[in-house]
């Protein structure tokens, strides 16, 4: 086996080393349509004899939620019996959690041996009209080859970034498009309104599919029924809810409904889910949970959480990524709760997983912390884990939080990478 992992390590820095450059508005100077993004993703899928085609699609998008939604359905698919695929992103501990059918994630040997024929036409692409695709197109590929090649009926699609020109809405026919909610996120991408972003999202939506959302404010409901009645698409938004994994609970169940799955089926495959780093206990006496939540809808979510627990004090080891542009976003509601608190921020430095300055967080954050709240920095996000489990007692509170990159990284305390490669999958 370590010969396949030292393998699978080359394969992935090799994919890696392709851009992953996002569209911009205005992309270009000179305003290039940004089309240009889709038709790079179909021009290197149809050198591949179009993997893509074949498969009954469920697409998902939104700004929260979307991962979440995304496995449960995969799961409910599953246990009515249908192969099933998901393709999600990003990752929590290893590369392989991006691509999973049924139970288990893509076998490394395999990912291997697909990034190793995909070579040829990464090569091929390199010399046409739209240049060679970026790391995410690759895995997409690498996904698509990997579900046919298991005779998957149905794929379930997380979008990688907003939803218009995200490399998966190369799809043509879905039978199900949902959007989860709308937030600020990637704003410098997406846009820096709602209804921007909110629109961006709305591209995934296709004639003859059905439309679900959980999205609640009527201005931006009123953009999804407007795009449906233009596709003359079926429009279903679900009704308000206690709170956010209702909001899931409820999307999954409606959409499953629509694609003929029974009630027994969906509530097997919602009871069944387990899914790292969002809000996950690792530990107890002193609970220790790891939530990836990275924007202001997530940390919302976090801290709705956080609220329903039991605890002496709480502890925050804190990172944010160094692509998120609105730092305050994320940490205001976290310095808001009114518990006895210590925050310890930290960074994360490994591969393409990189966070900003703990040092320009703690700045930050004291612009609007609690006069009793402590402050602290440990630059690495190991010792500082260390250092708060030794500080809190049995009855205290630790939430690693901010990035998901971070709450993965700290998985590994718990579940080795090693060990998640030979089990393909993230759960004893």
């Amino acid at each position: 086996m370590s010969d396949v992992i030292e393998n699978y390590h080359a394969a992935v820095r090799y994919v890696e080393s392709f851009s992953n450059t996002s569209l911009r508005k205005n992309f270009g100077s000179d305003k290039k349509d940004p089309s240009f993004f889709l038709n790079r993703t179909q021009y290197f899928l149809d050198l591949l004899n179009n993997p893509e085609k074949g498969f009954s699609y469920i697409h998902i998008t939104g700004t929260a939620g979307k991962g979440t939604v995304s496995h449960m359905l995969q799961k409910v698919l599953a246990a009515s019996g249908k192969r099933t695929g998901l393709f999600t992103s990003p990752y929590v501990t290893t590369t392989i959690e991006k691509i999973r059918v049924d139970e288990l994630y893509i076998d490394p040997q395999e990912l291997i041996n697909l990034v190793e024929y995909l070579r040829p036409f990464i090569l091929k692409a390199q010399g046409g009209p739209f240049g060679g695709p970026s790391a995410f197109e690759i895995f997409f590929a690498v996904a698509l080859l990997y579900f046919k090649k298991q005779k998957c009926e149905w794929v379930v699609l997380e979008v990688g970034l907003g939803g218009r020109y995200d490399a998966t809405n190369v799809i043509a026919n879905p039978i199900v498009t949902a959007i989860t909610n709308i937030d600020y996120d990637h704003t410098e991408i997406l846009g820096n309104t709602l209804k921007e972003i909110a629109t961006d999202k709305a591209g995934i939506i296709k004639p003859g599919s059905r439309f679900f959302t959980s999205e609640q404010r009527p201005a931006l409901l009123n953009i999804f029924k407007g795009i449906c009645k233009e596709m003359k698409v079926d429009f279903y938004a679900i009704g308000r809810q206690a709170g956010y994994s209702s909001y899931n609970r409820e999307l999954v169940t409606a959409i499953a409904k629509s694609v003929g799955i029974s009630e027994e089926c969906i509530e097997k495959g919602i009871s069944n889910l387990k899914l790292p780093c969002r809000f996950e206990m690792m530990l107890e006496k002193p609970t220790v949970i790891l939530d990836g939540a990275h924007n202001r809808a997530k940390i919302r979510s976090t801290v709705s959480n956080i609220e329903k627990l039991s605890f002496k004090k709480l502890y925050l080891i804190v990172a944010i990524a160094d692509s998120k542009k609105d730092h305050q976003a994320i940490l205001e509601p976290l310095l808001s709760m009114q518990y006895p608190m210590h925050i310890v921020f930290t960074q994360v430095k490994t591969n393409e997983r990189k966070s900003v300055a703990a040092s320009l967080l703690m700045s930050l954050s004291k612009k609007f912390k609690r006069r009793d709240a402590v402050l602290e920095v440990v630059e690495d996000a190991y010792d500082a884990l260390d250092y708060v489990l030794n500080m809190a007692t049995k009855d205290d509170l630790a939430v690693v939080t901010g990035s998901f990159f971070l709450a993965g990284e700290l998985r590994k305390k718990w579940f080795s990478e090693e060990w998640v490669l030979r089990h393909r999958k993230s759960f004893y």
